[in-house]
């Protein structure tokens, strides 16, 4: 019986089977490109059509910056009449009318300023295509003729009503920093260099008042001090009291340094309290490593070293207050400190 043979397969000819299957694969990889839908159809706004809609428009933009102003004059006013008297209400009223009357600025400003774009300015949309950074003469002269047609589309010159009180809400809005800068103070080489301390002033404890016994300041401990005569400041009591803030310790007399045993009692020393950083309170005693801590950037003043600066961003040494006794045994100061207290944010000499 004879067996019949099966032709071999043969590979599929070029141009044939594998060219489709080529072409599909590609087709499936990239797809055809979808046509460019162009821009979505415009849609006209109530004040593009109706002259009434553009005009109500005009003045709702207007009230809002001249309620701008308003809020402006309001924080001026409240800087000016709302007087601190060193109570606790009287900051607070002041701070918060100061607060409400520059958000009424603030906020009808920019209400102002988003409500005249979606009412009043074109919205038309359009492509423009990336070109190479520096155009040709024709581009450029082509630039400002678009920026000029943009300034005609955005009606200032037809809406006077709006550019008017633009101009007086953007002109009035600065004029309270003058008043902010001037409400800080005189400037610090003077005022913080003298402090309600003086030659004789008892040292008290802080806040509960009370003349300081040197035999009463245990070793290692702290104590917060303040003038015992601090409450005659009268209307500037909460400045004196930022600046003669004190910090009293106890070191062994062994390990004092010359100026501190001169300037302290019995390893008793007095250092103000004012960060030389940005003058927040030094708050912080490490008992094991005699260092002053300030909680607010961290800087660390060593006192076995004078109150040196060992780490943070403070660069001056806490100022040291010289102390004695009485003849009863009371802490007082010799005199008021040798230099200014608080940060050192201007040039010294």
């Amino acid at each position: 019986m004879t067996q019949e043979t099966q032709p071999a397969a043969q590979p599929p000819s070029p141009g044939h089977g594998t060219s489709t299957a080529v072409s599909t694969a590609t087709e499936e990889r990239h797809p055809e490109r979808f046509t460019d839908p162009g821009l979505p159809p415009h849609r006209h706004r109530m004040g593009d059509t109706d002259p009434r809609a553009a005009r109500r428009a005009e003045r709702q933009v207007a009230l809002l910056f001249v309620l701008s102003m308003i809020g402006t004059l309001g924080i001026i006013a409240a800087i000016i009449g709302l007087k601190y008297d060193n109570t606790f209400e009287r900051i607070s009223l002041s701070t918060k009318a100061i607060g409400l009357a520059m958000f009424l600025s603030l906020f009808c400003l920019g209400v102002g300023a988003v409500h005249w774009a979606k009412t009043l300015l074109p919205d038309d949309e359009r492509i423009d295509y990336r070109h190479r950074q520096r155009g040709t003469d024709a581009e450029r002269a082509k630039a400002v003729a678009i920026l000029k047609e943009g300034a005609d589309e955005a009606g200032l010159g037809r809406r006077p009503l709006i550019r008017n009180t633009l101009i007086g809400a953007l002109a009035l809005f600065p004029i309270p920093a003058v008043f902010f800068f001037r409400d800080t103070g005189p400037l610090p080489e003077g005022a913080l260099s003298r402090t309600w301390w003086e030659e004789g002033k008892y040292l008290a404890k802080d806040p509960e008042g009370g003349r300081i016994l040197a035999a009463d300041v245990s070793l290692g401990s702290v104590v917060h001090v303040m003038p015992d005569d601090i409450d005659e400041a009268g209307e500037d009591l909460l400045a004196e009291k930022g600046k003669a803030a004190v910090l009293l310790m106890r070191l062994k007399p062994e390990e004092m340094l010359d100026k501190q045993n001169e300037w302290g009692v019995d390893g008793i020393v007095a250092y103000s309290k004012i960060c030389t950083h940005m003058g927040c309170p030094v708050a912080l005693y490490e008992q094991n490593t005699h260092h002053l801590l300030c909680p607010c950037h961290q800087s660390t003043f060593d006192l076995d070293q004078d109150c040196k600066v060992v780490f943070g961003p403070a660069k001056r040494p806490l100022p040291q207050l010289p102390i004695t006794v009485d003849a009863e045994g009371y802490l007082v100061a010799r005199s008021d400190f040798h230099e200014a207290v608080g940060p050192s944010f201007w040039e010294r000499g």
